[in-house]
C-alpha cells in the first residue's frame, strides 16, 4: 500500500509548526515546574499541551492521515479540549492571584467532566472492538449509533457553557483581584496583570470565533474544512503567544503579595454623627501631614501596610481615610504625590541633570510604562509635553 502520509502542503506545514513550537514551551514550562515547584507553571503546561493535542489532531487531517488510513480509530480519542482547558485557565489565574496557593482536593472536581468523558469514550471502544469487523472500519457501532449524533453535539453544548462560565468567573476574578491591588499597592505591578489581561482576552477570543463558527456551520451553511482551519490556525498562534509570554513573565512576585483584608469603598461619615466628622478630618489631616514630611511615597514599594504602621493606624482606619477623605484610591492617593513631587523637581531644573526617567525614580515610581501611565491619567499630558510647557 501506497502512504501519503504525511503530506506537507500550505494547510498542514504551518500547523505542524505552531504545535511543535507550543510543545516546546509546554515541556520548558514543565521542566521549570519540576525545578521550582511553581503549580503555576503545571497549570499552564497543562493548557498548552491540551492545545497542543487538539492541534495535532487537526495537523494529522490535514497531513493525510484519514486518508491514508481509512480503518483508523483516531476517533476514540478526539474531544473538545474546552472541557480540559476551561478549569485549567481558572486555576492558572487563580493560582498567581492567591498568596500561598495550594492544590485541594476539592480542586481537582474540576475536572470530573473530562474524567467522565473520558470513561465513556474507553467504554464504548471497548464495546466496539470486541464487534466484527472493527479492525475494518473507522468508526464502531456505539461511535455511529451513539457518540456522533447524540453525544458529541451535547459535548459540544457543554463545552461552550463551561468555557464561557469559566471565563466569566477567571475574569472577575482577575478584576477583583486588580482592584485589591490598586487599594493596597502604590505601584501596580503593570507587567504582570497585563499578561493575565492579555492572556484571558486571548480565550475570550478563541471561544467567541469558536461560537460564532459552529452556529454558522450548523444553522446556516455548513464550512468546508479549509474554512475551519482559520480558526486552527489562529489557535496555533496563541498557543505560541501564550507559551512564549507565559514561560519569561515572572508572575511569582504577585504570589507573594498579602491582602489580609478587602477594602470597601466608604462614603464620608454622616454628618448627625459629629464626633465621627472630627475623628475623620483629624486623620485626614494626620495622613496628609505624613505623606508631605516623612514622603513615605518615595518608596517604590510603599503598601497599605507599611503606610498604616507610619501613620499608627489600622489599615481599615487608613483604607477609610484614603477613600473618604482624599476620594482615592490608594495607589492613585500615592501617586498623586509622587507627580507633584516630580513636578517639583522639573521646576528646580533637576532635568538638566537627570533624566525624566531617572527623576521618575527619585520620586518612588519603579518603571518607565507605570510612570507615563500615570503621569498621564492624573494630568491629561505626558512627561515631554509637561516639561516643554514648563520651561
Amino acid at each position: 500500500m501506497f502512504l501519503t502520509f504525511p503530506s506537507f502542503g500550505k494547510y498542514s506545514t504551518p500547523l505542524l509548526f505552531l504545535s511543535l513550537q507550543g510543545l516546546i514551551f509546554a515541556f520548558l514550562l514543565l521542566h521549570r515546574y519540576l525545578k521550582e515547584k511553581n503549580i503555576s507553571d503545571a497549570f499552564l503546561f497543562g493548557i498548552l499541551i491540551f492545545a497542543c493535542y487538539g492541534q495535532t489532531c487537526y495537523t494529522m487531517g490535514f497531513m493525510g492521515w484519514y486518508d491514508t488510513y481509512r480503518n483508523t480509530k483516531i476517533n476514540y480519542a478526539l474531544f473538545s479540549v474546552g472541557i480540559a482547558v476551561a478549569p485549567l485557565i481558572y486555576l492558572y489565574i487563580k493560582s498567581i492571584t492567591t498568596s500561598e496557593f495550594r492544590l485541594r482536593v476539592k480542586d481537582f472536581f474540576h475536572f470530573l467532566p473530562l474524567t467522565l468523558f473520558a470513561l465513556y469514550r474507553v467504554f464504548i471502544y471497548v464495546f466496539d472492538a470486541v464487534q466484527p469487523g472493527f479492525h475494518e472500519v473507522q468508526n464502531g457501532v456505539l461511535k455511529l449509533s451513539l457518540d456522533e449524533p447524540y453525544v458529541q453535539p451535547l459535548m459540544t453544548a457543554f463545552g461552550f457553557a463551561q468555557m464561557l462560565l469559566y471565563l466569566a468567573f477567571t475574569l472577575q476574578l482577575f478584576y477583583h483581584y486588580r482592584r485589591k491591588i490598586n487599594a493596597f499597592f502604590s505601584n501596580t505591578y503593570k507587567l504582570e496583570l497585563n499578561w493575565i489581561r492579555n492572556f484571558l482576552f486571548v480565550y475570550t477570543f478563541l471561544f467567541t470565533y469558536d461560537v460564532v463558527q459552529t452556529i454558522v456551520s450548523s444553522f446556516f451553511f455548513e464550512l468546508w474544512y479549509t474554512q475551519q482551519w482559520w480558526l486552527v490556525f489562529i489557535s496555533g498562534i496563541a498557543i505560541i503567544y501564550i507559551g512564549i509570554k507565559g514561560f519569561f513573565t515572572d508572575t511569582t512576585k504577585l504570589k507573594k503579595l498579602n491582602f489580609s483584608f478587602s477594602p470597601n469603598k466608604i462614603s464620608v461619615p454622616e454628618l448627625q454623627n459629629h464626633q465621627k466628622k472630627e475623628i475623620s478630618e483629624e486623620a485626614i489631616n494626620m495622613v496628609k501631614s505624613l505623606m508631605e514630611v516623612e514622603k513615605p511615597y518615595l518608596n517604590p514599594e510603599l503598601n497599605l501596610i507599611d503606610l498604616a504602621k507610619l501613620a499608627n493606624m489600622s489599615r481599615s482606619q487608613l483604607s477609610e481615610t484614603i477613600n473618604a477623605g482624599f476620594n482615592k484610591n490608594f495607589n492613585d492617593f500615592v501617586n498623586m504625590y509622587r507627580i507633584d513631587a516630580f513636578k517639583k523637581m522639573i521646576a528646580a531644573e533637576k532635568h538638566e541633570q537627570l533624566s525624566l526617567l531617572g527623576i521618575a525614580f527619585e520620586c518612588g515610581f519603579n518603571s518607565k510604562a507605570t510612570f507615563n501611565r500615570v503621569f498621564k491619567k492624573l494630568t491629561h499630558t505626558s512627561p515631554t509635553e509637561f516639561l516643554r510647557a514648563t520651561v
